[in-house]
């Protein structure tokens, strides 16, 4: 029973409502495509750009290389992709195709981090920080639209 009880408890997070405007986004860490340390620097990140599948990563991806690897640290902009729940032979292939990426990837392999941030199908959320708190929530779609327009 009380195994039951800590199981229970152990879902909360994974059942929160997503951020919304006005909410503290909370610091958190991960890896990014090389492997490398990151942690949420949430007083200095204006920007959060999170895909949530697969389709919506790649053409993420395709608009932010032509960009360049400069483009997302000069607007203080983060760009995460959930990598959650993507099998072992899906990863043994696009693990090493996003080290090709020259922009900075950081991997959301952690489901209570992932269900944290809204989303629109086929759609980037885009959430605009201001001294930790979520200002606004907006959703790109990068297979039709540039991302300055959600960058100011």
């Amino acid at each position: 029973m009380l195994a039951l009880l800590f199981a229970a408890f152990a879902l909360v997070p994974c059942l929160a409502d997503p951020y919304a405007a006005g909410e503290k986004i909370a610091a958190f860490s991960a890896k990014d495509q090389h492997k490398k340390d990151f942690t949420l620097d949430t007083k200095g990140t204006r920007f959060l750009l999170v895909s949530h599948d697969m389709d919506t990563g790649k053409a993420a991806n395709a608009v932010l290389t032509t960009l360049g690897a400069h483009y997302l640290p000069g607007k203080k902009a983060v760009y995460m992709a959930n990598i959650h729940g993507m099998p072992g032979v899906g990863r043994m292939f696009a693990l090493p195709k996003m080290k090709k990426y020259a922009h900075r990837i950081i991997l959301g392999d952690d489901a209570a981090l992932i269900a944290k941030f809204p989303e629109q199908q086929g759609k980037v959320t885009v959430l605009k920080l201001s001294g930790g708190k979520i200002s606004s929530i907006k959703y790109w779609n990068p297979a039709s639209e540039g991302i300055d327009a959600y960058l100011k």
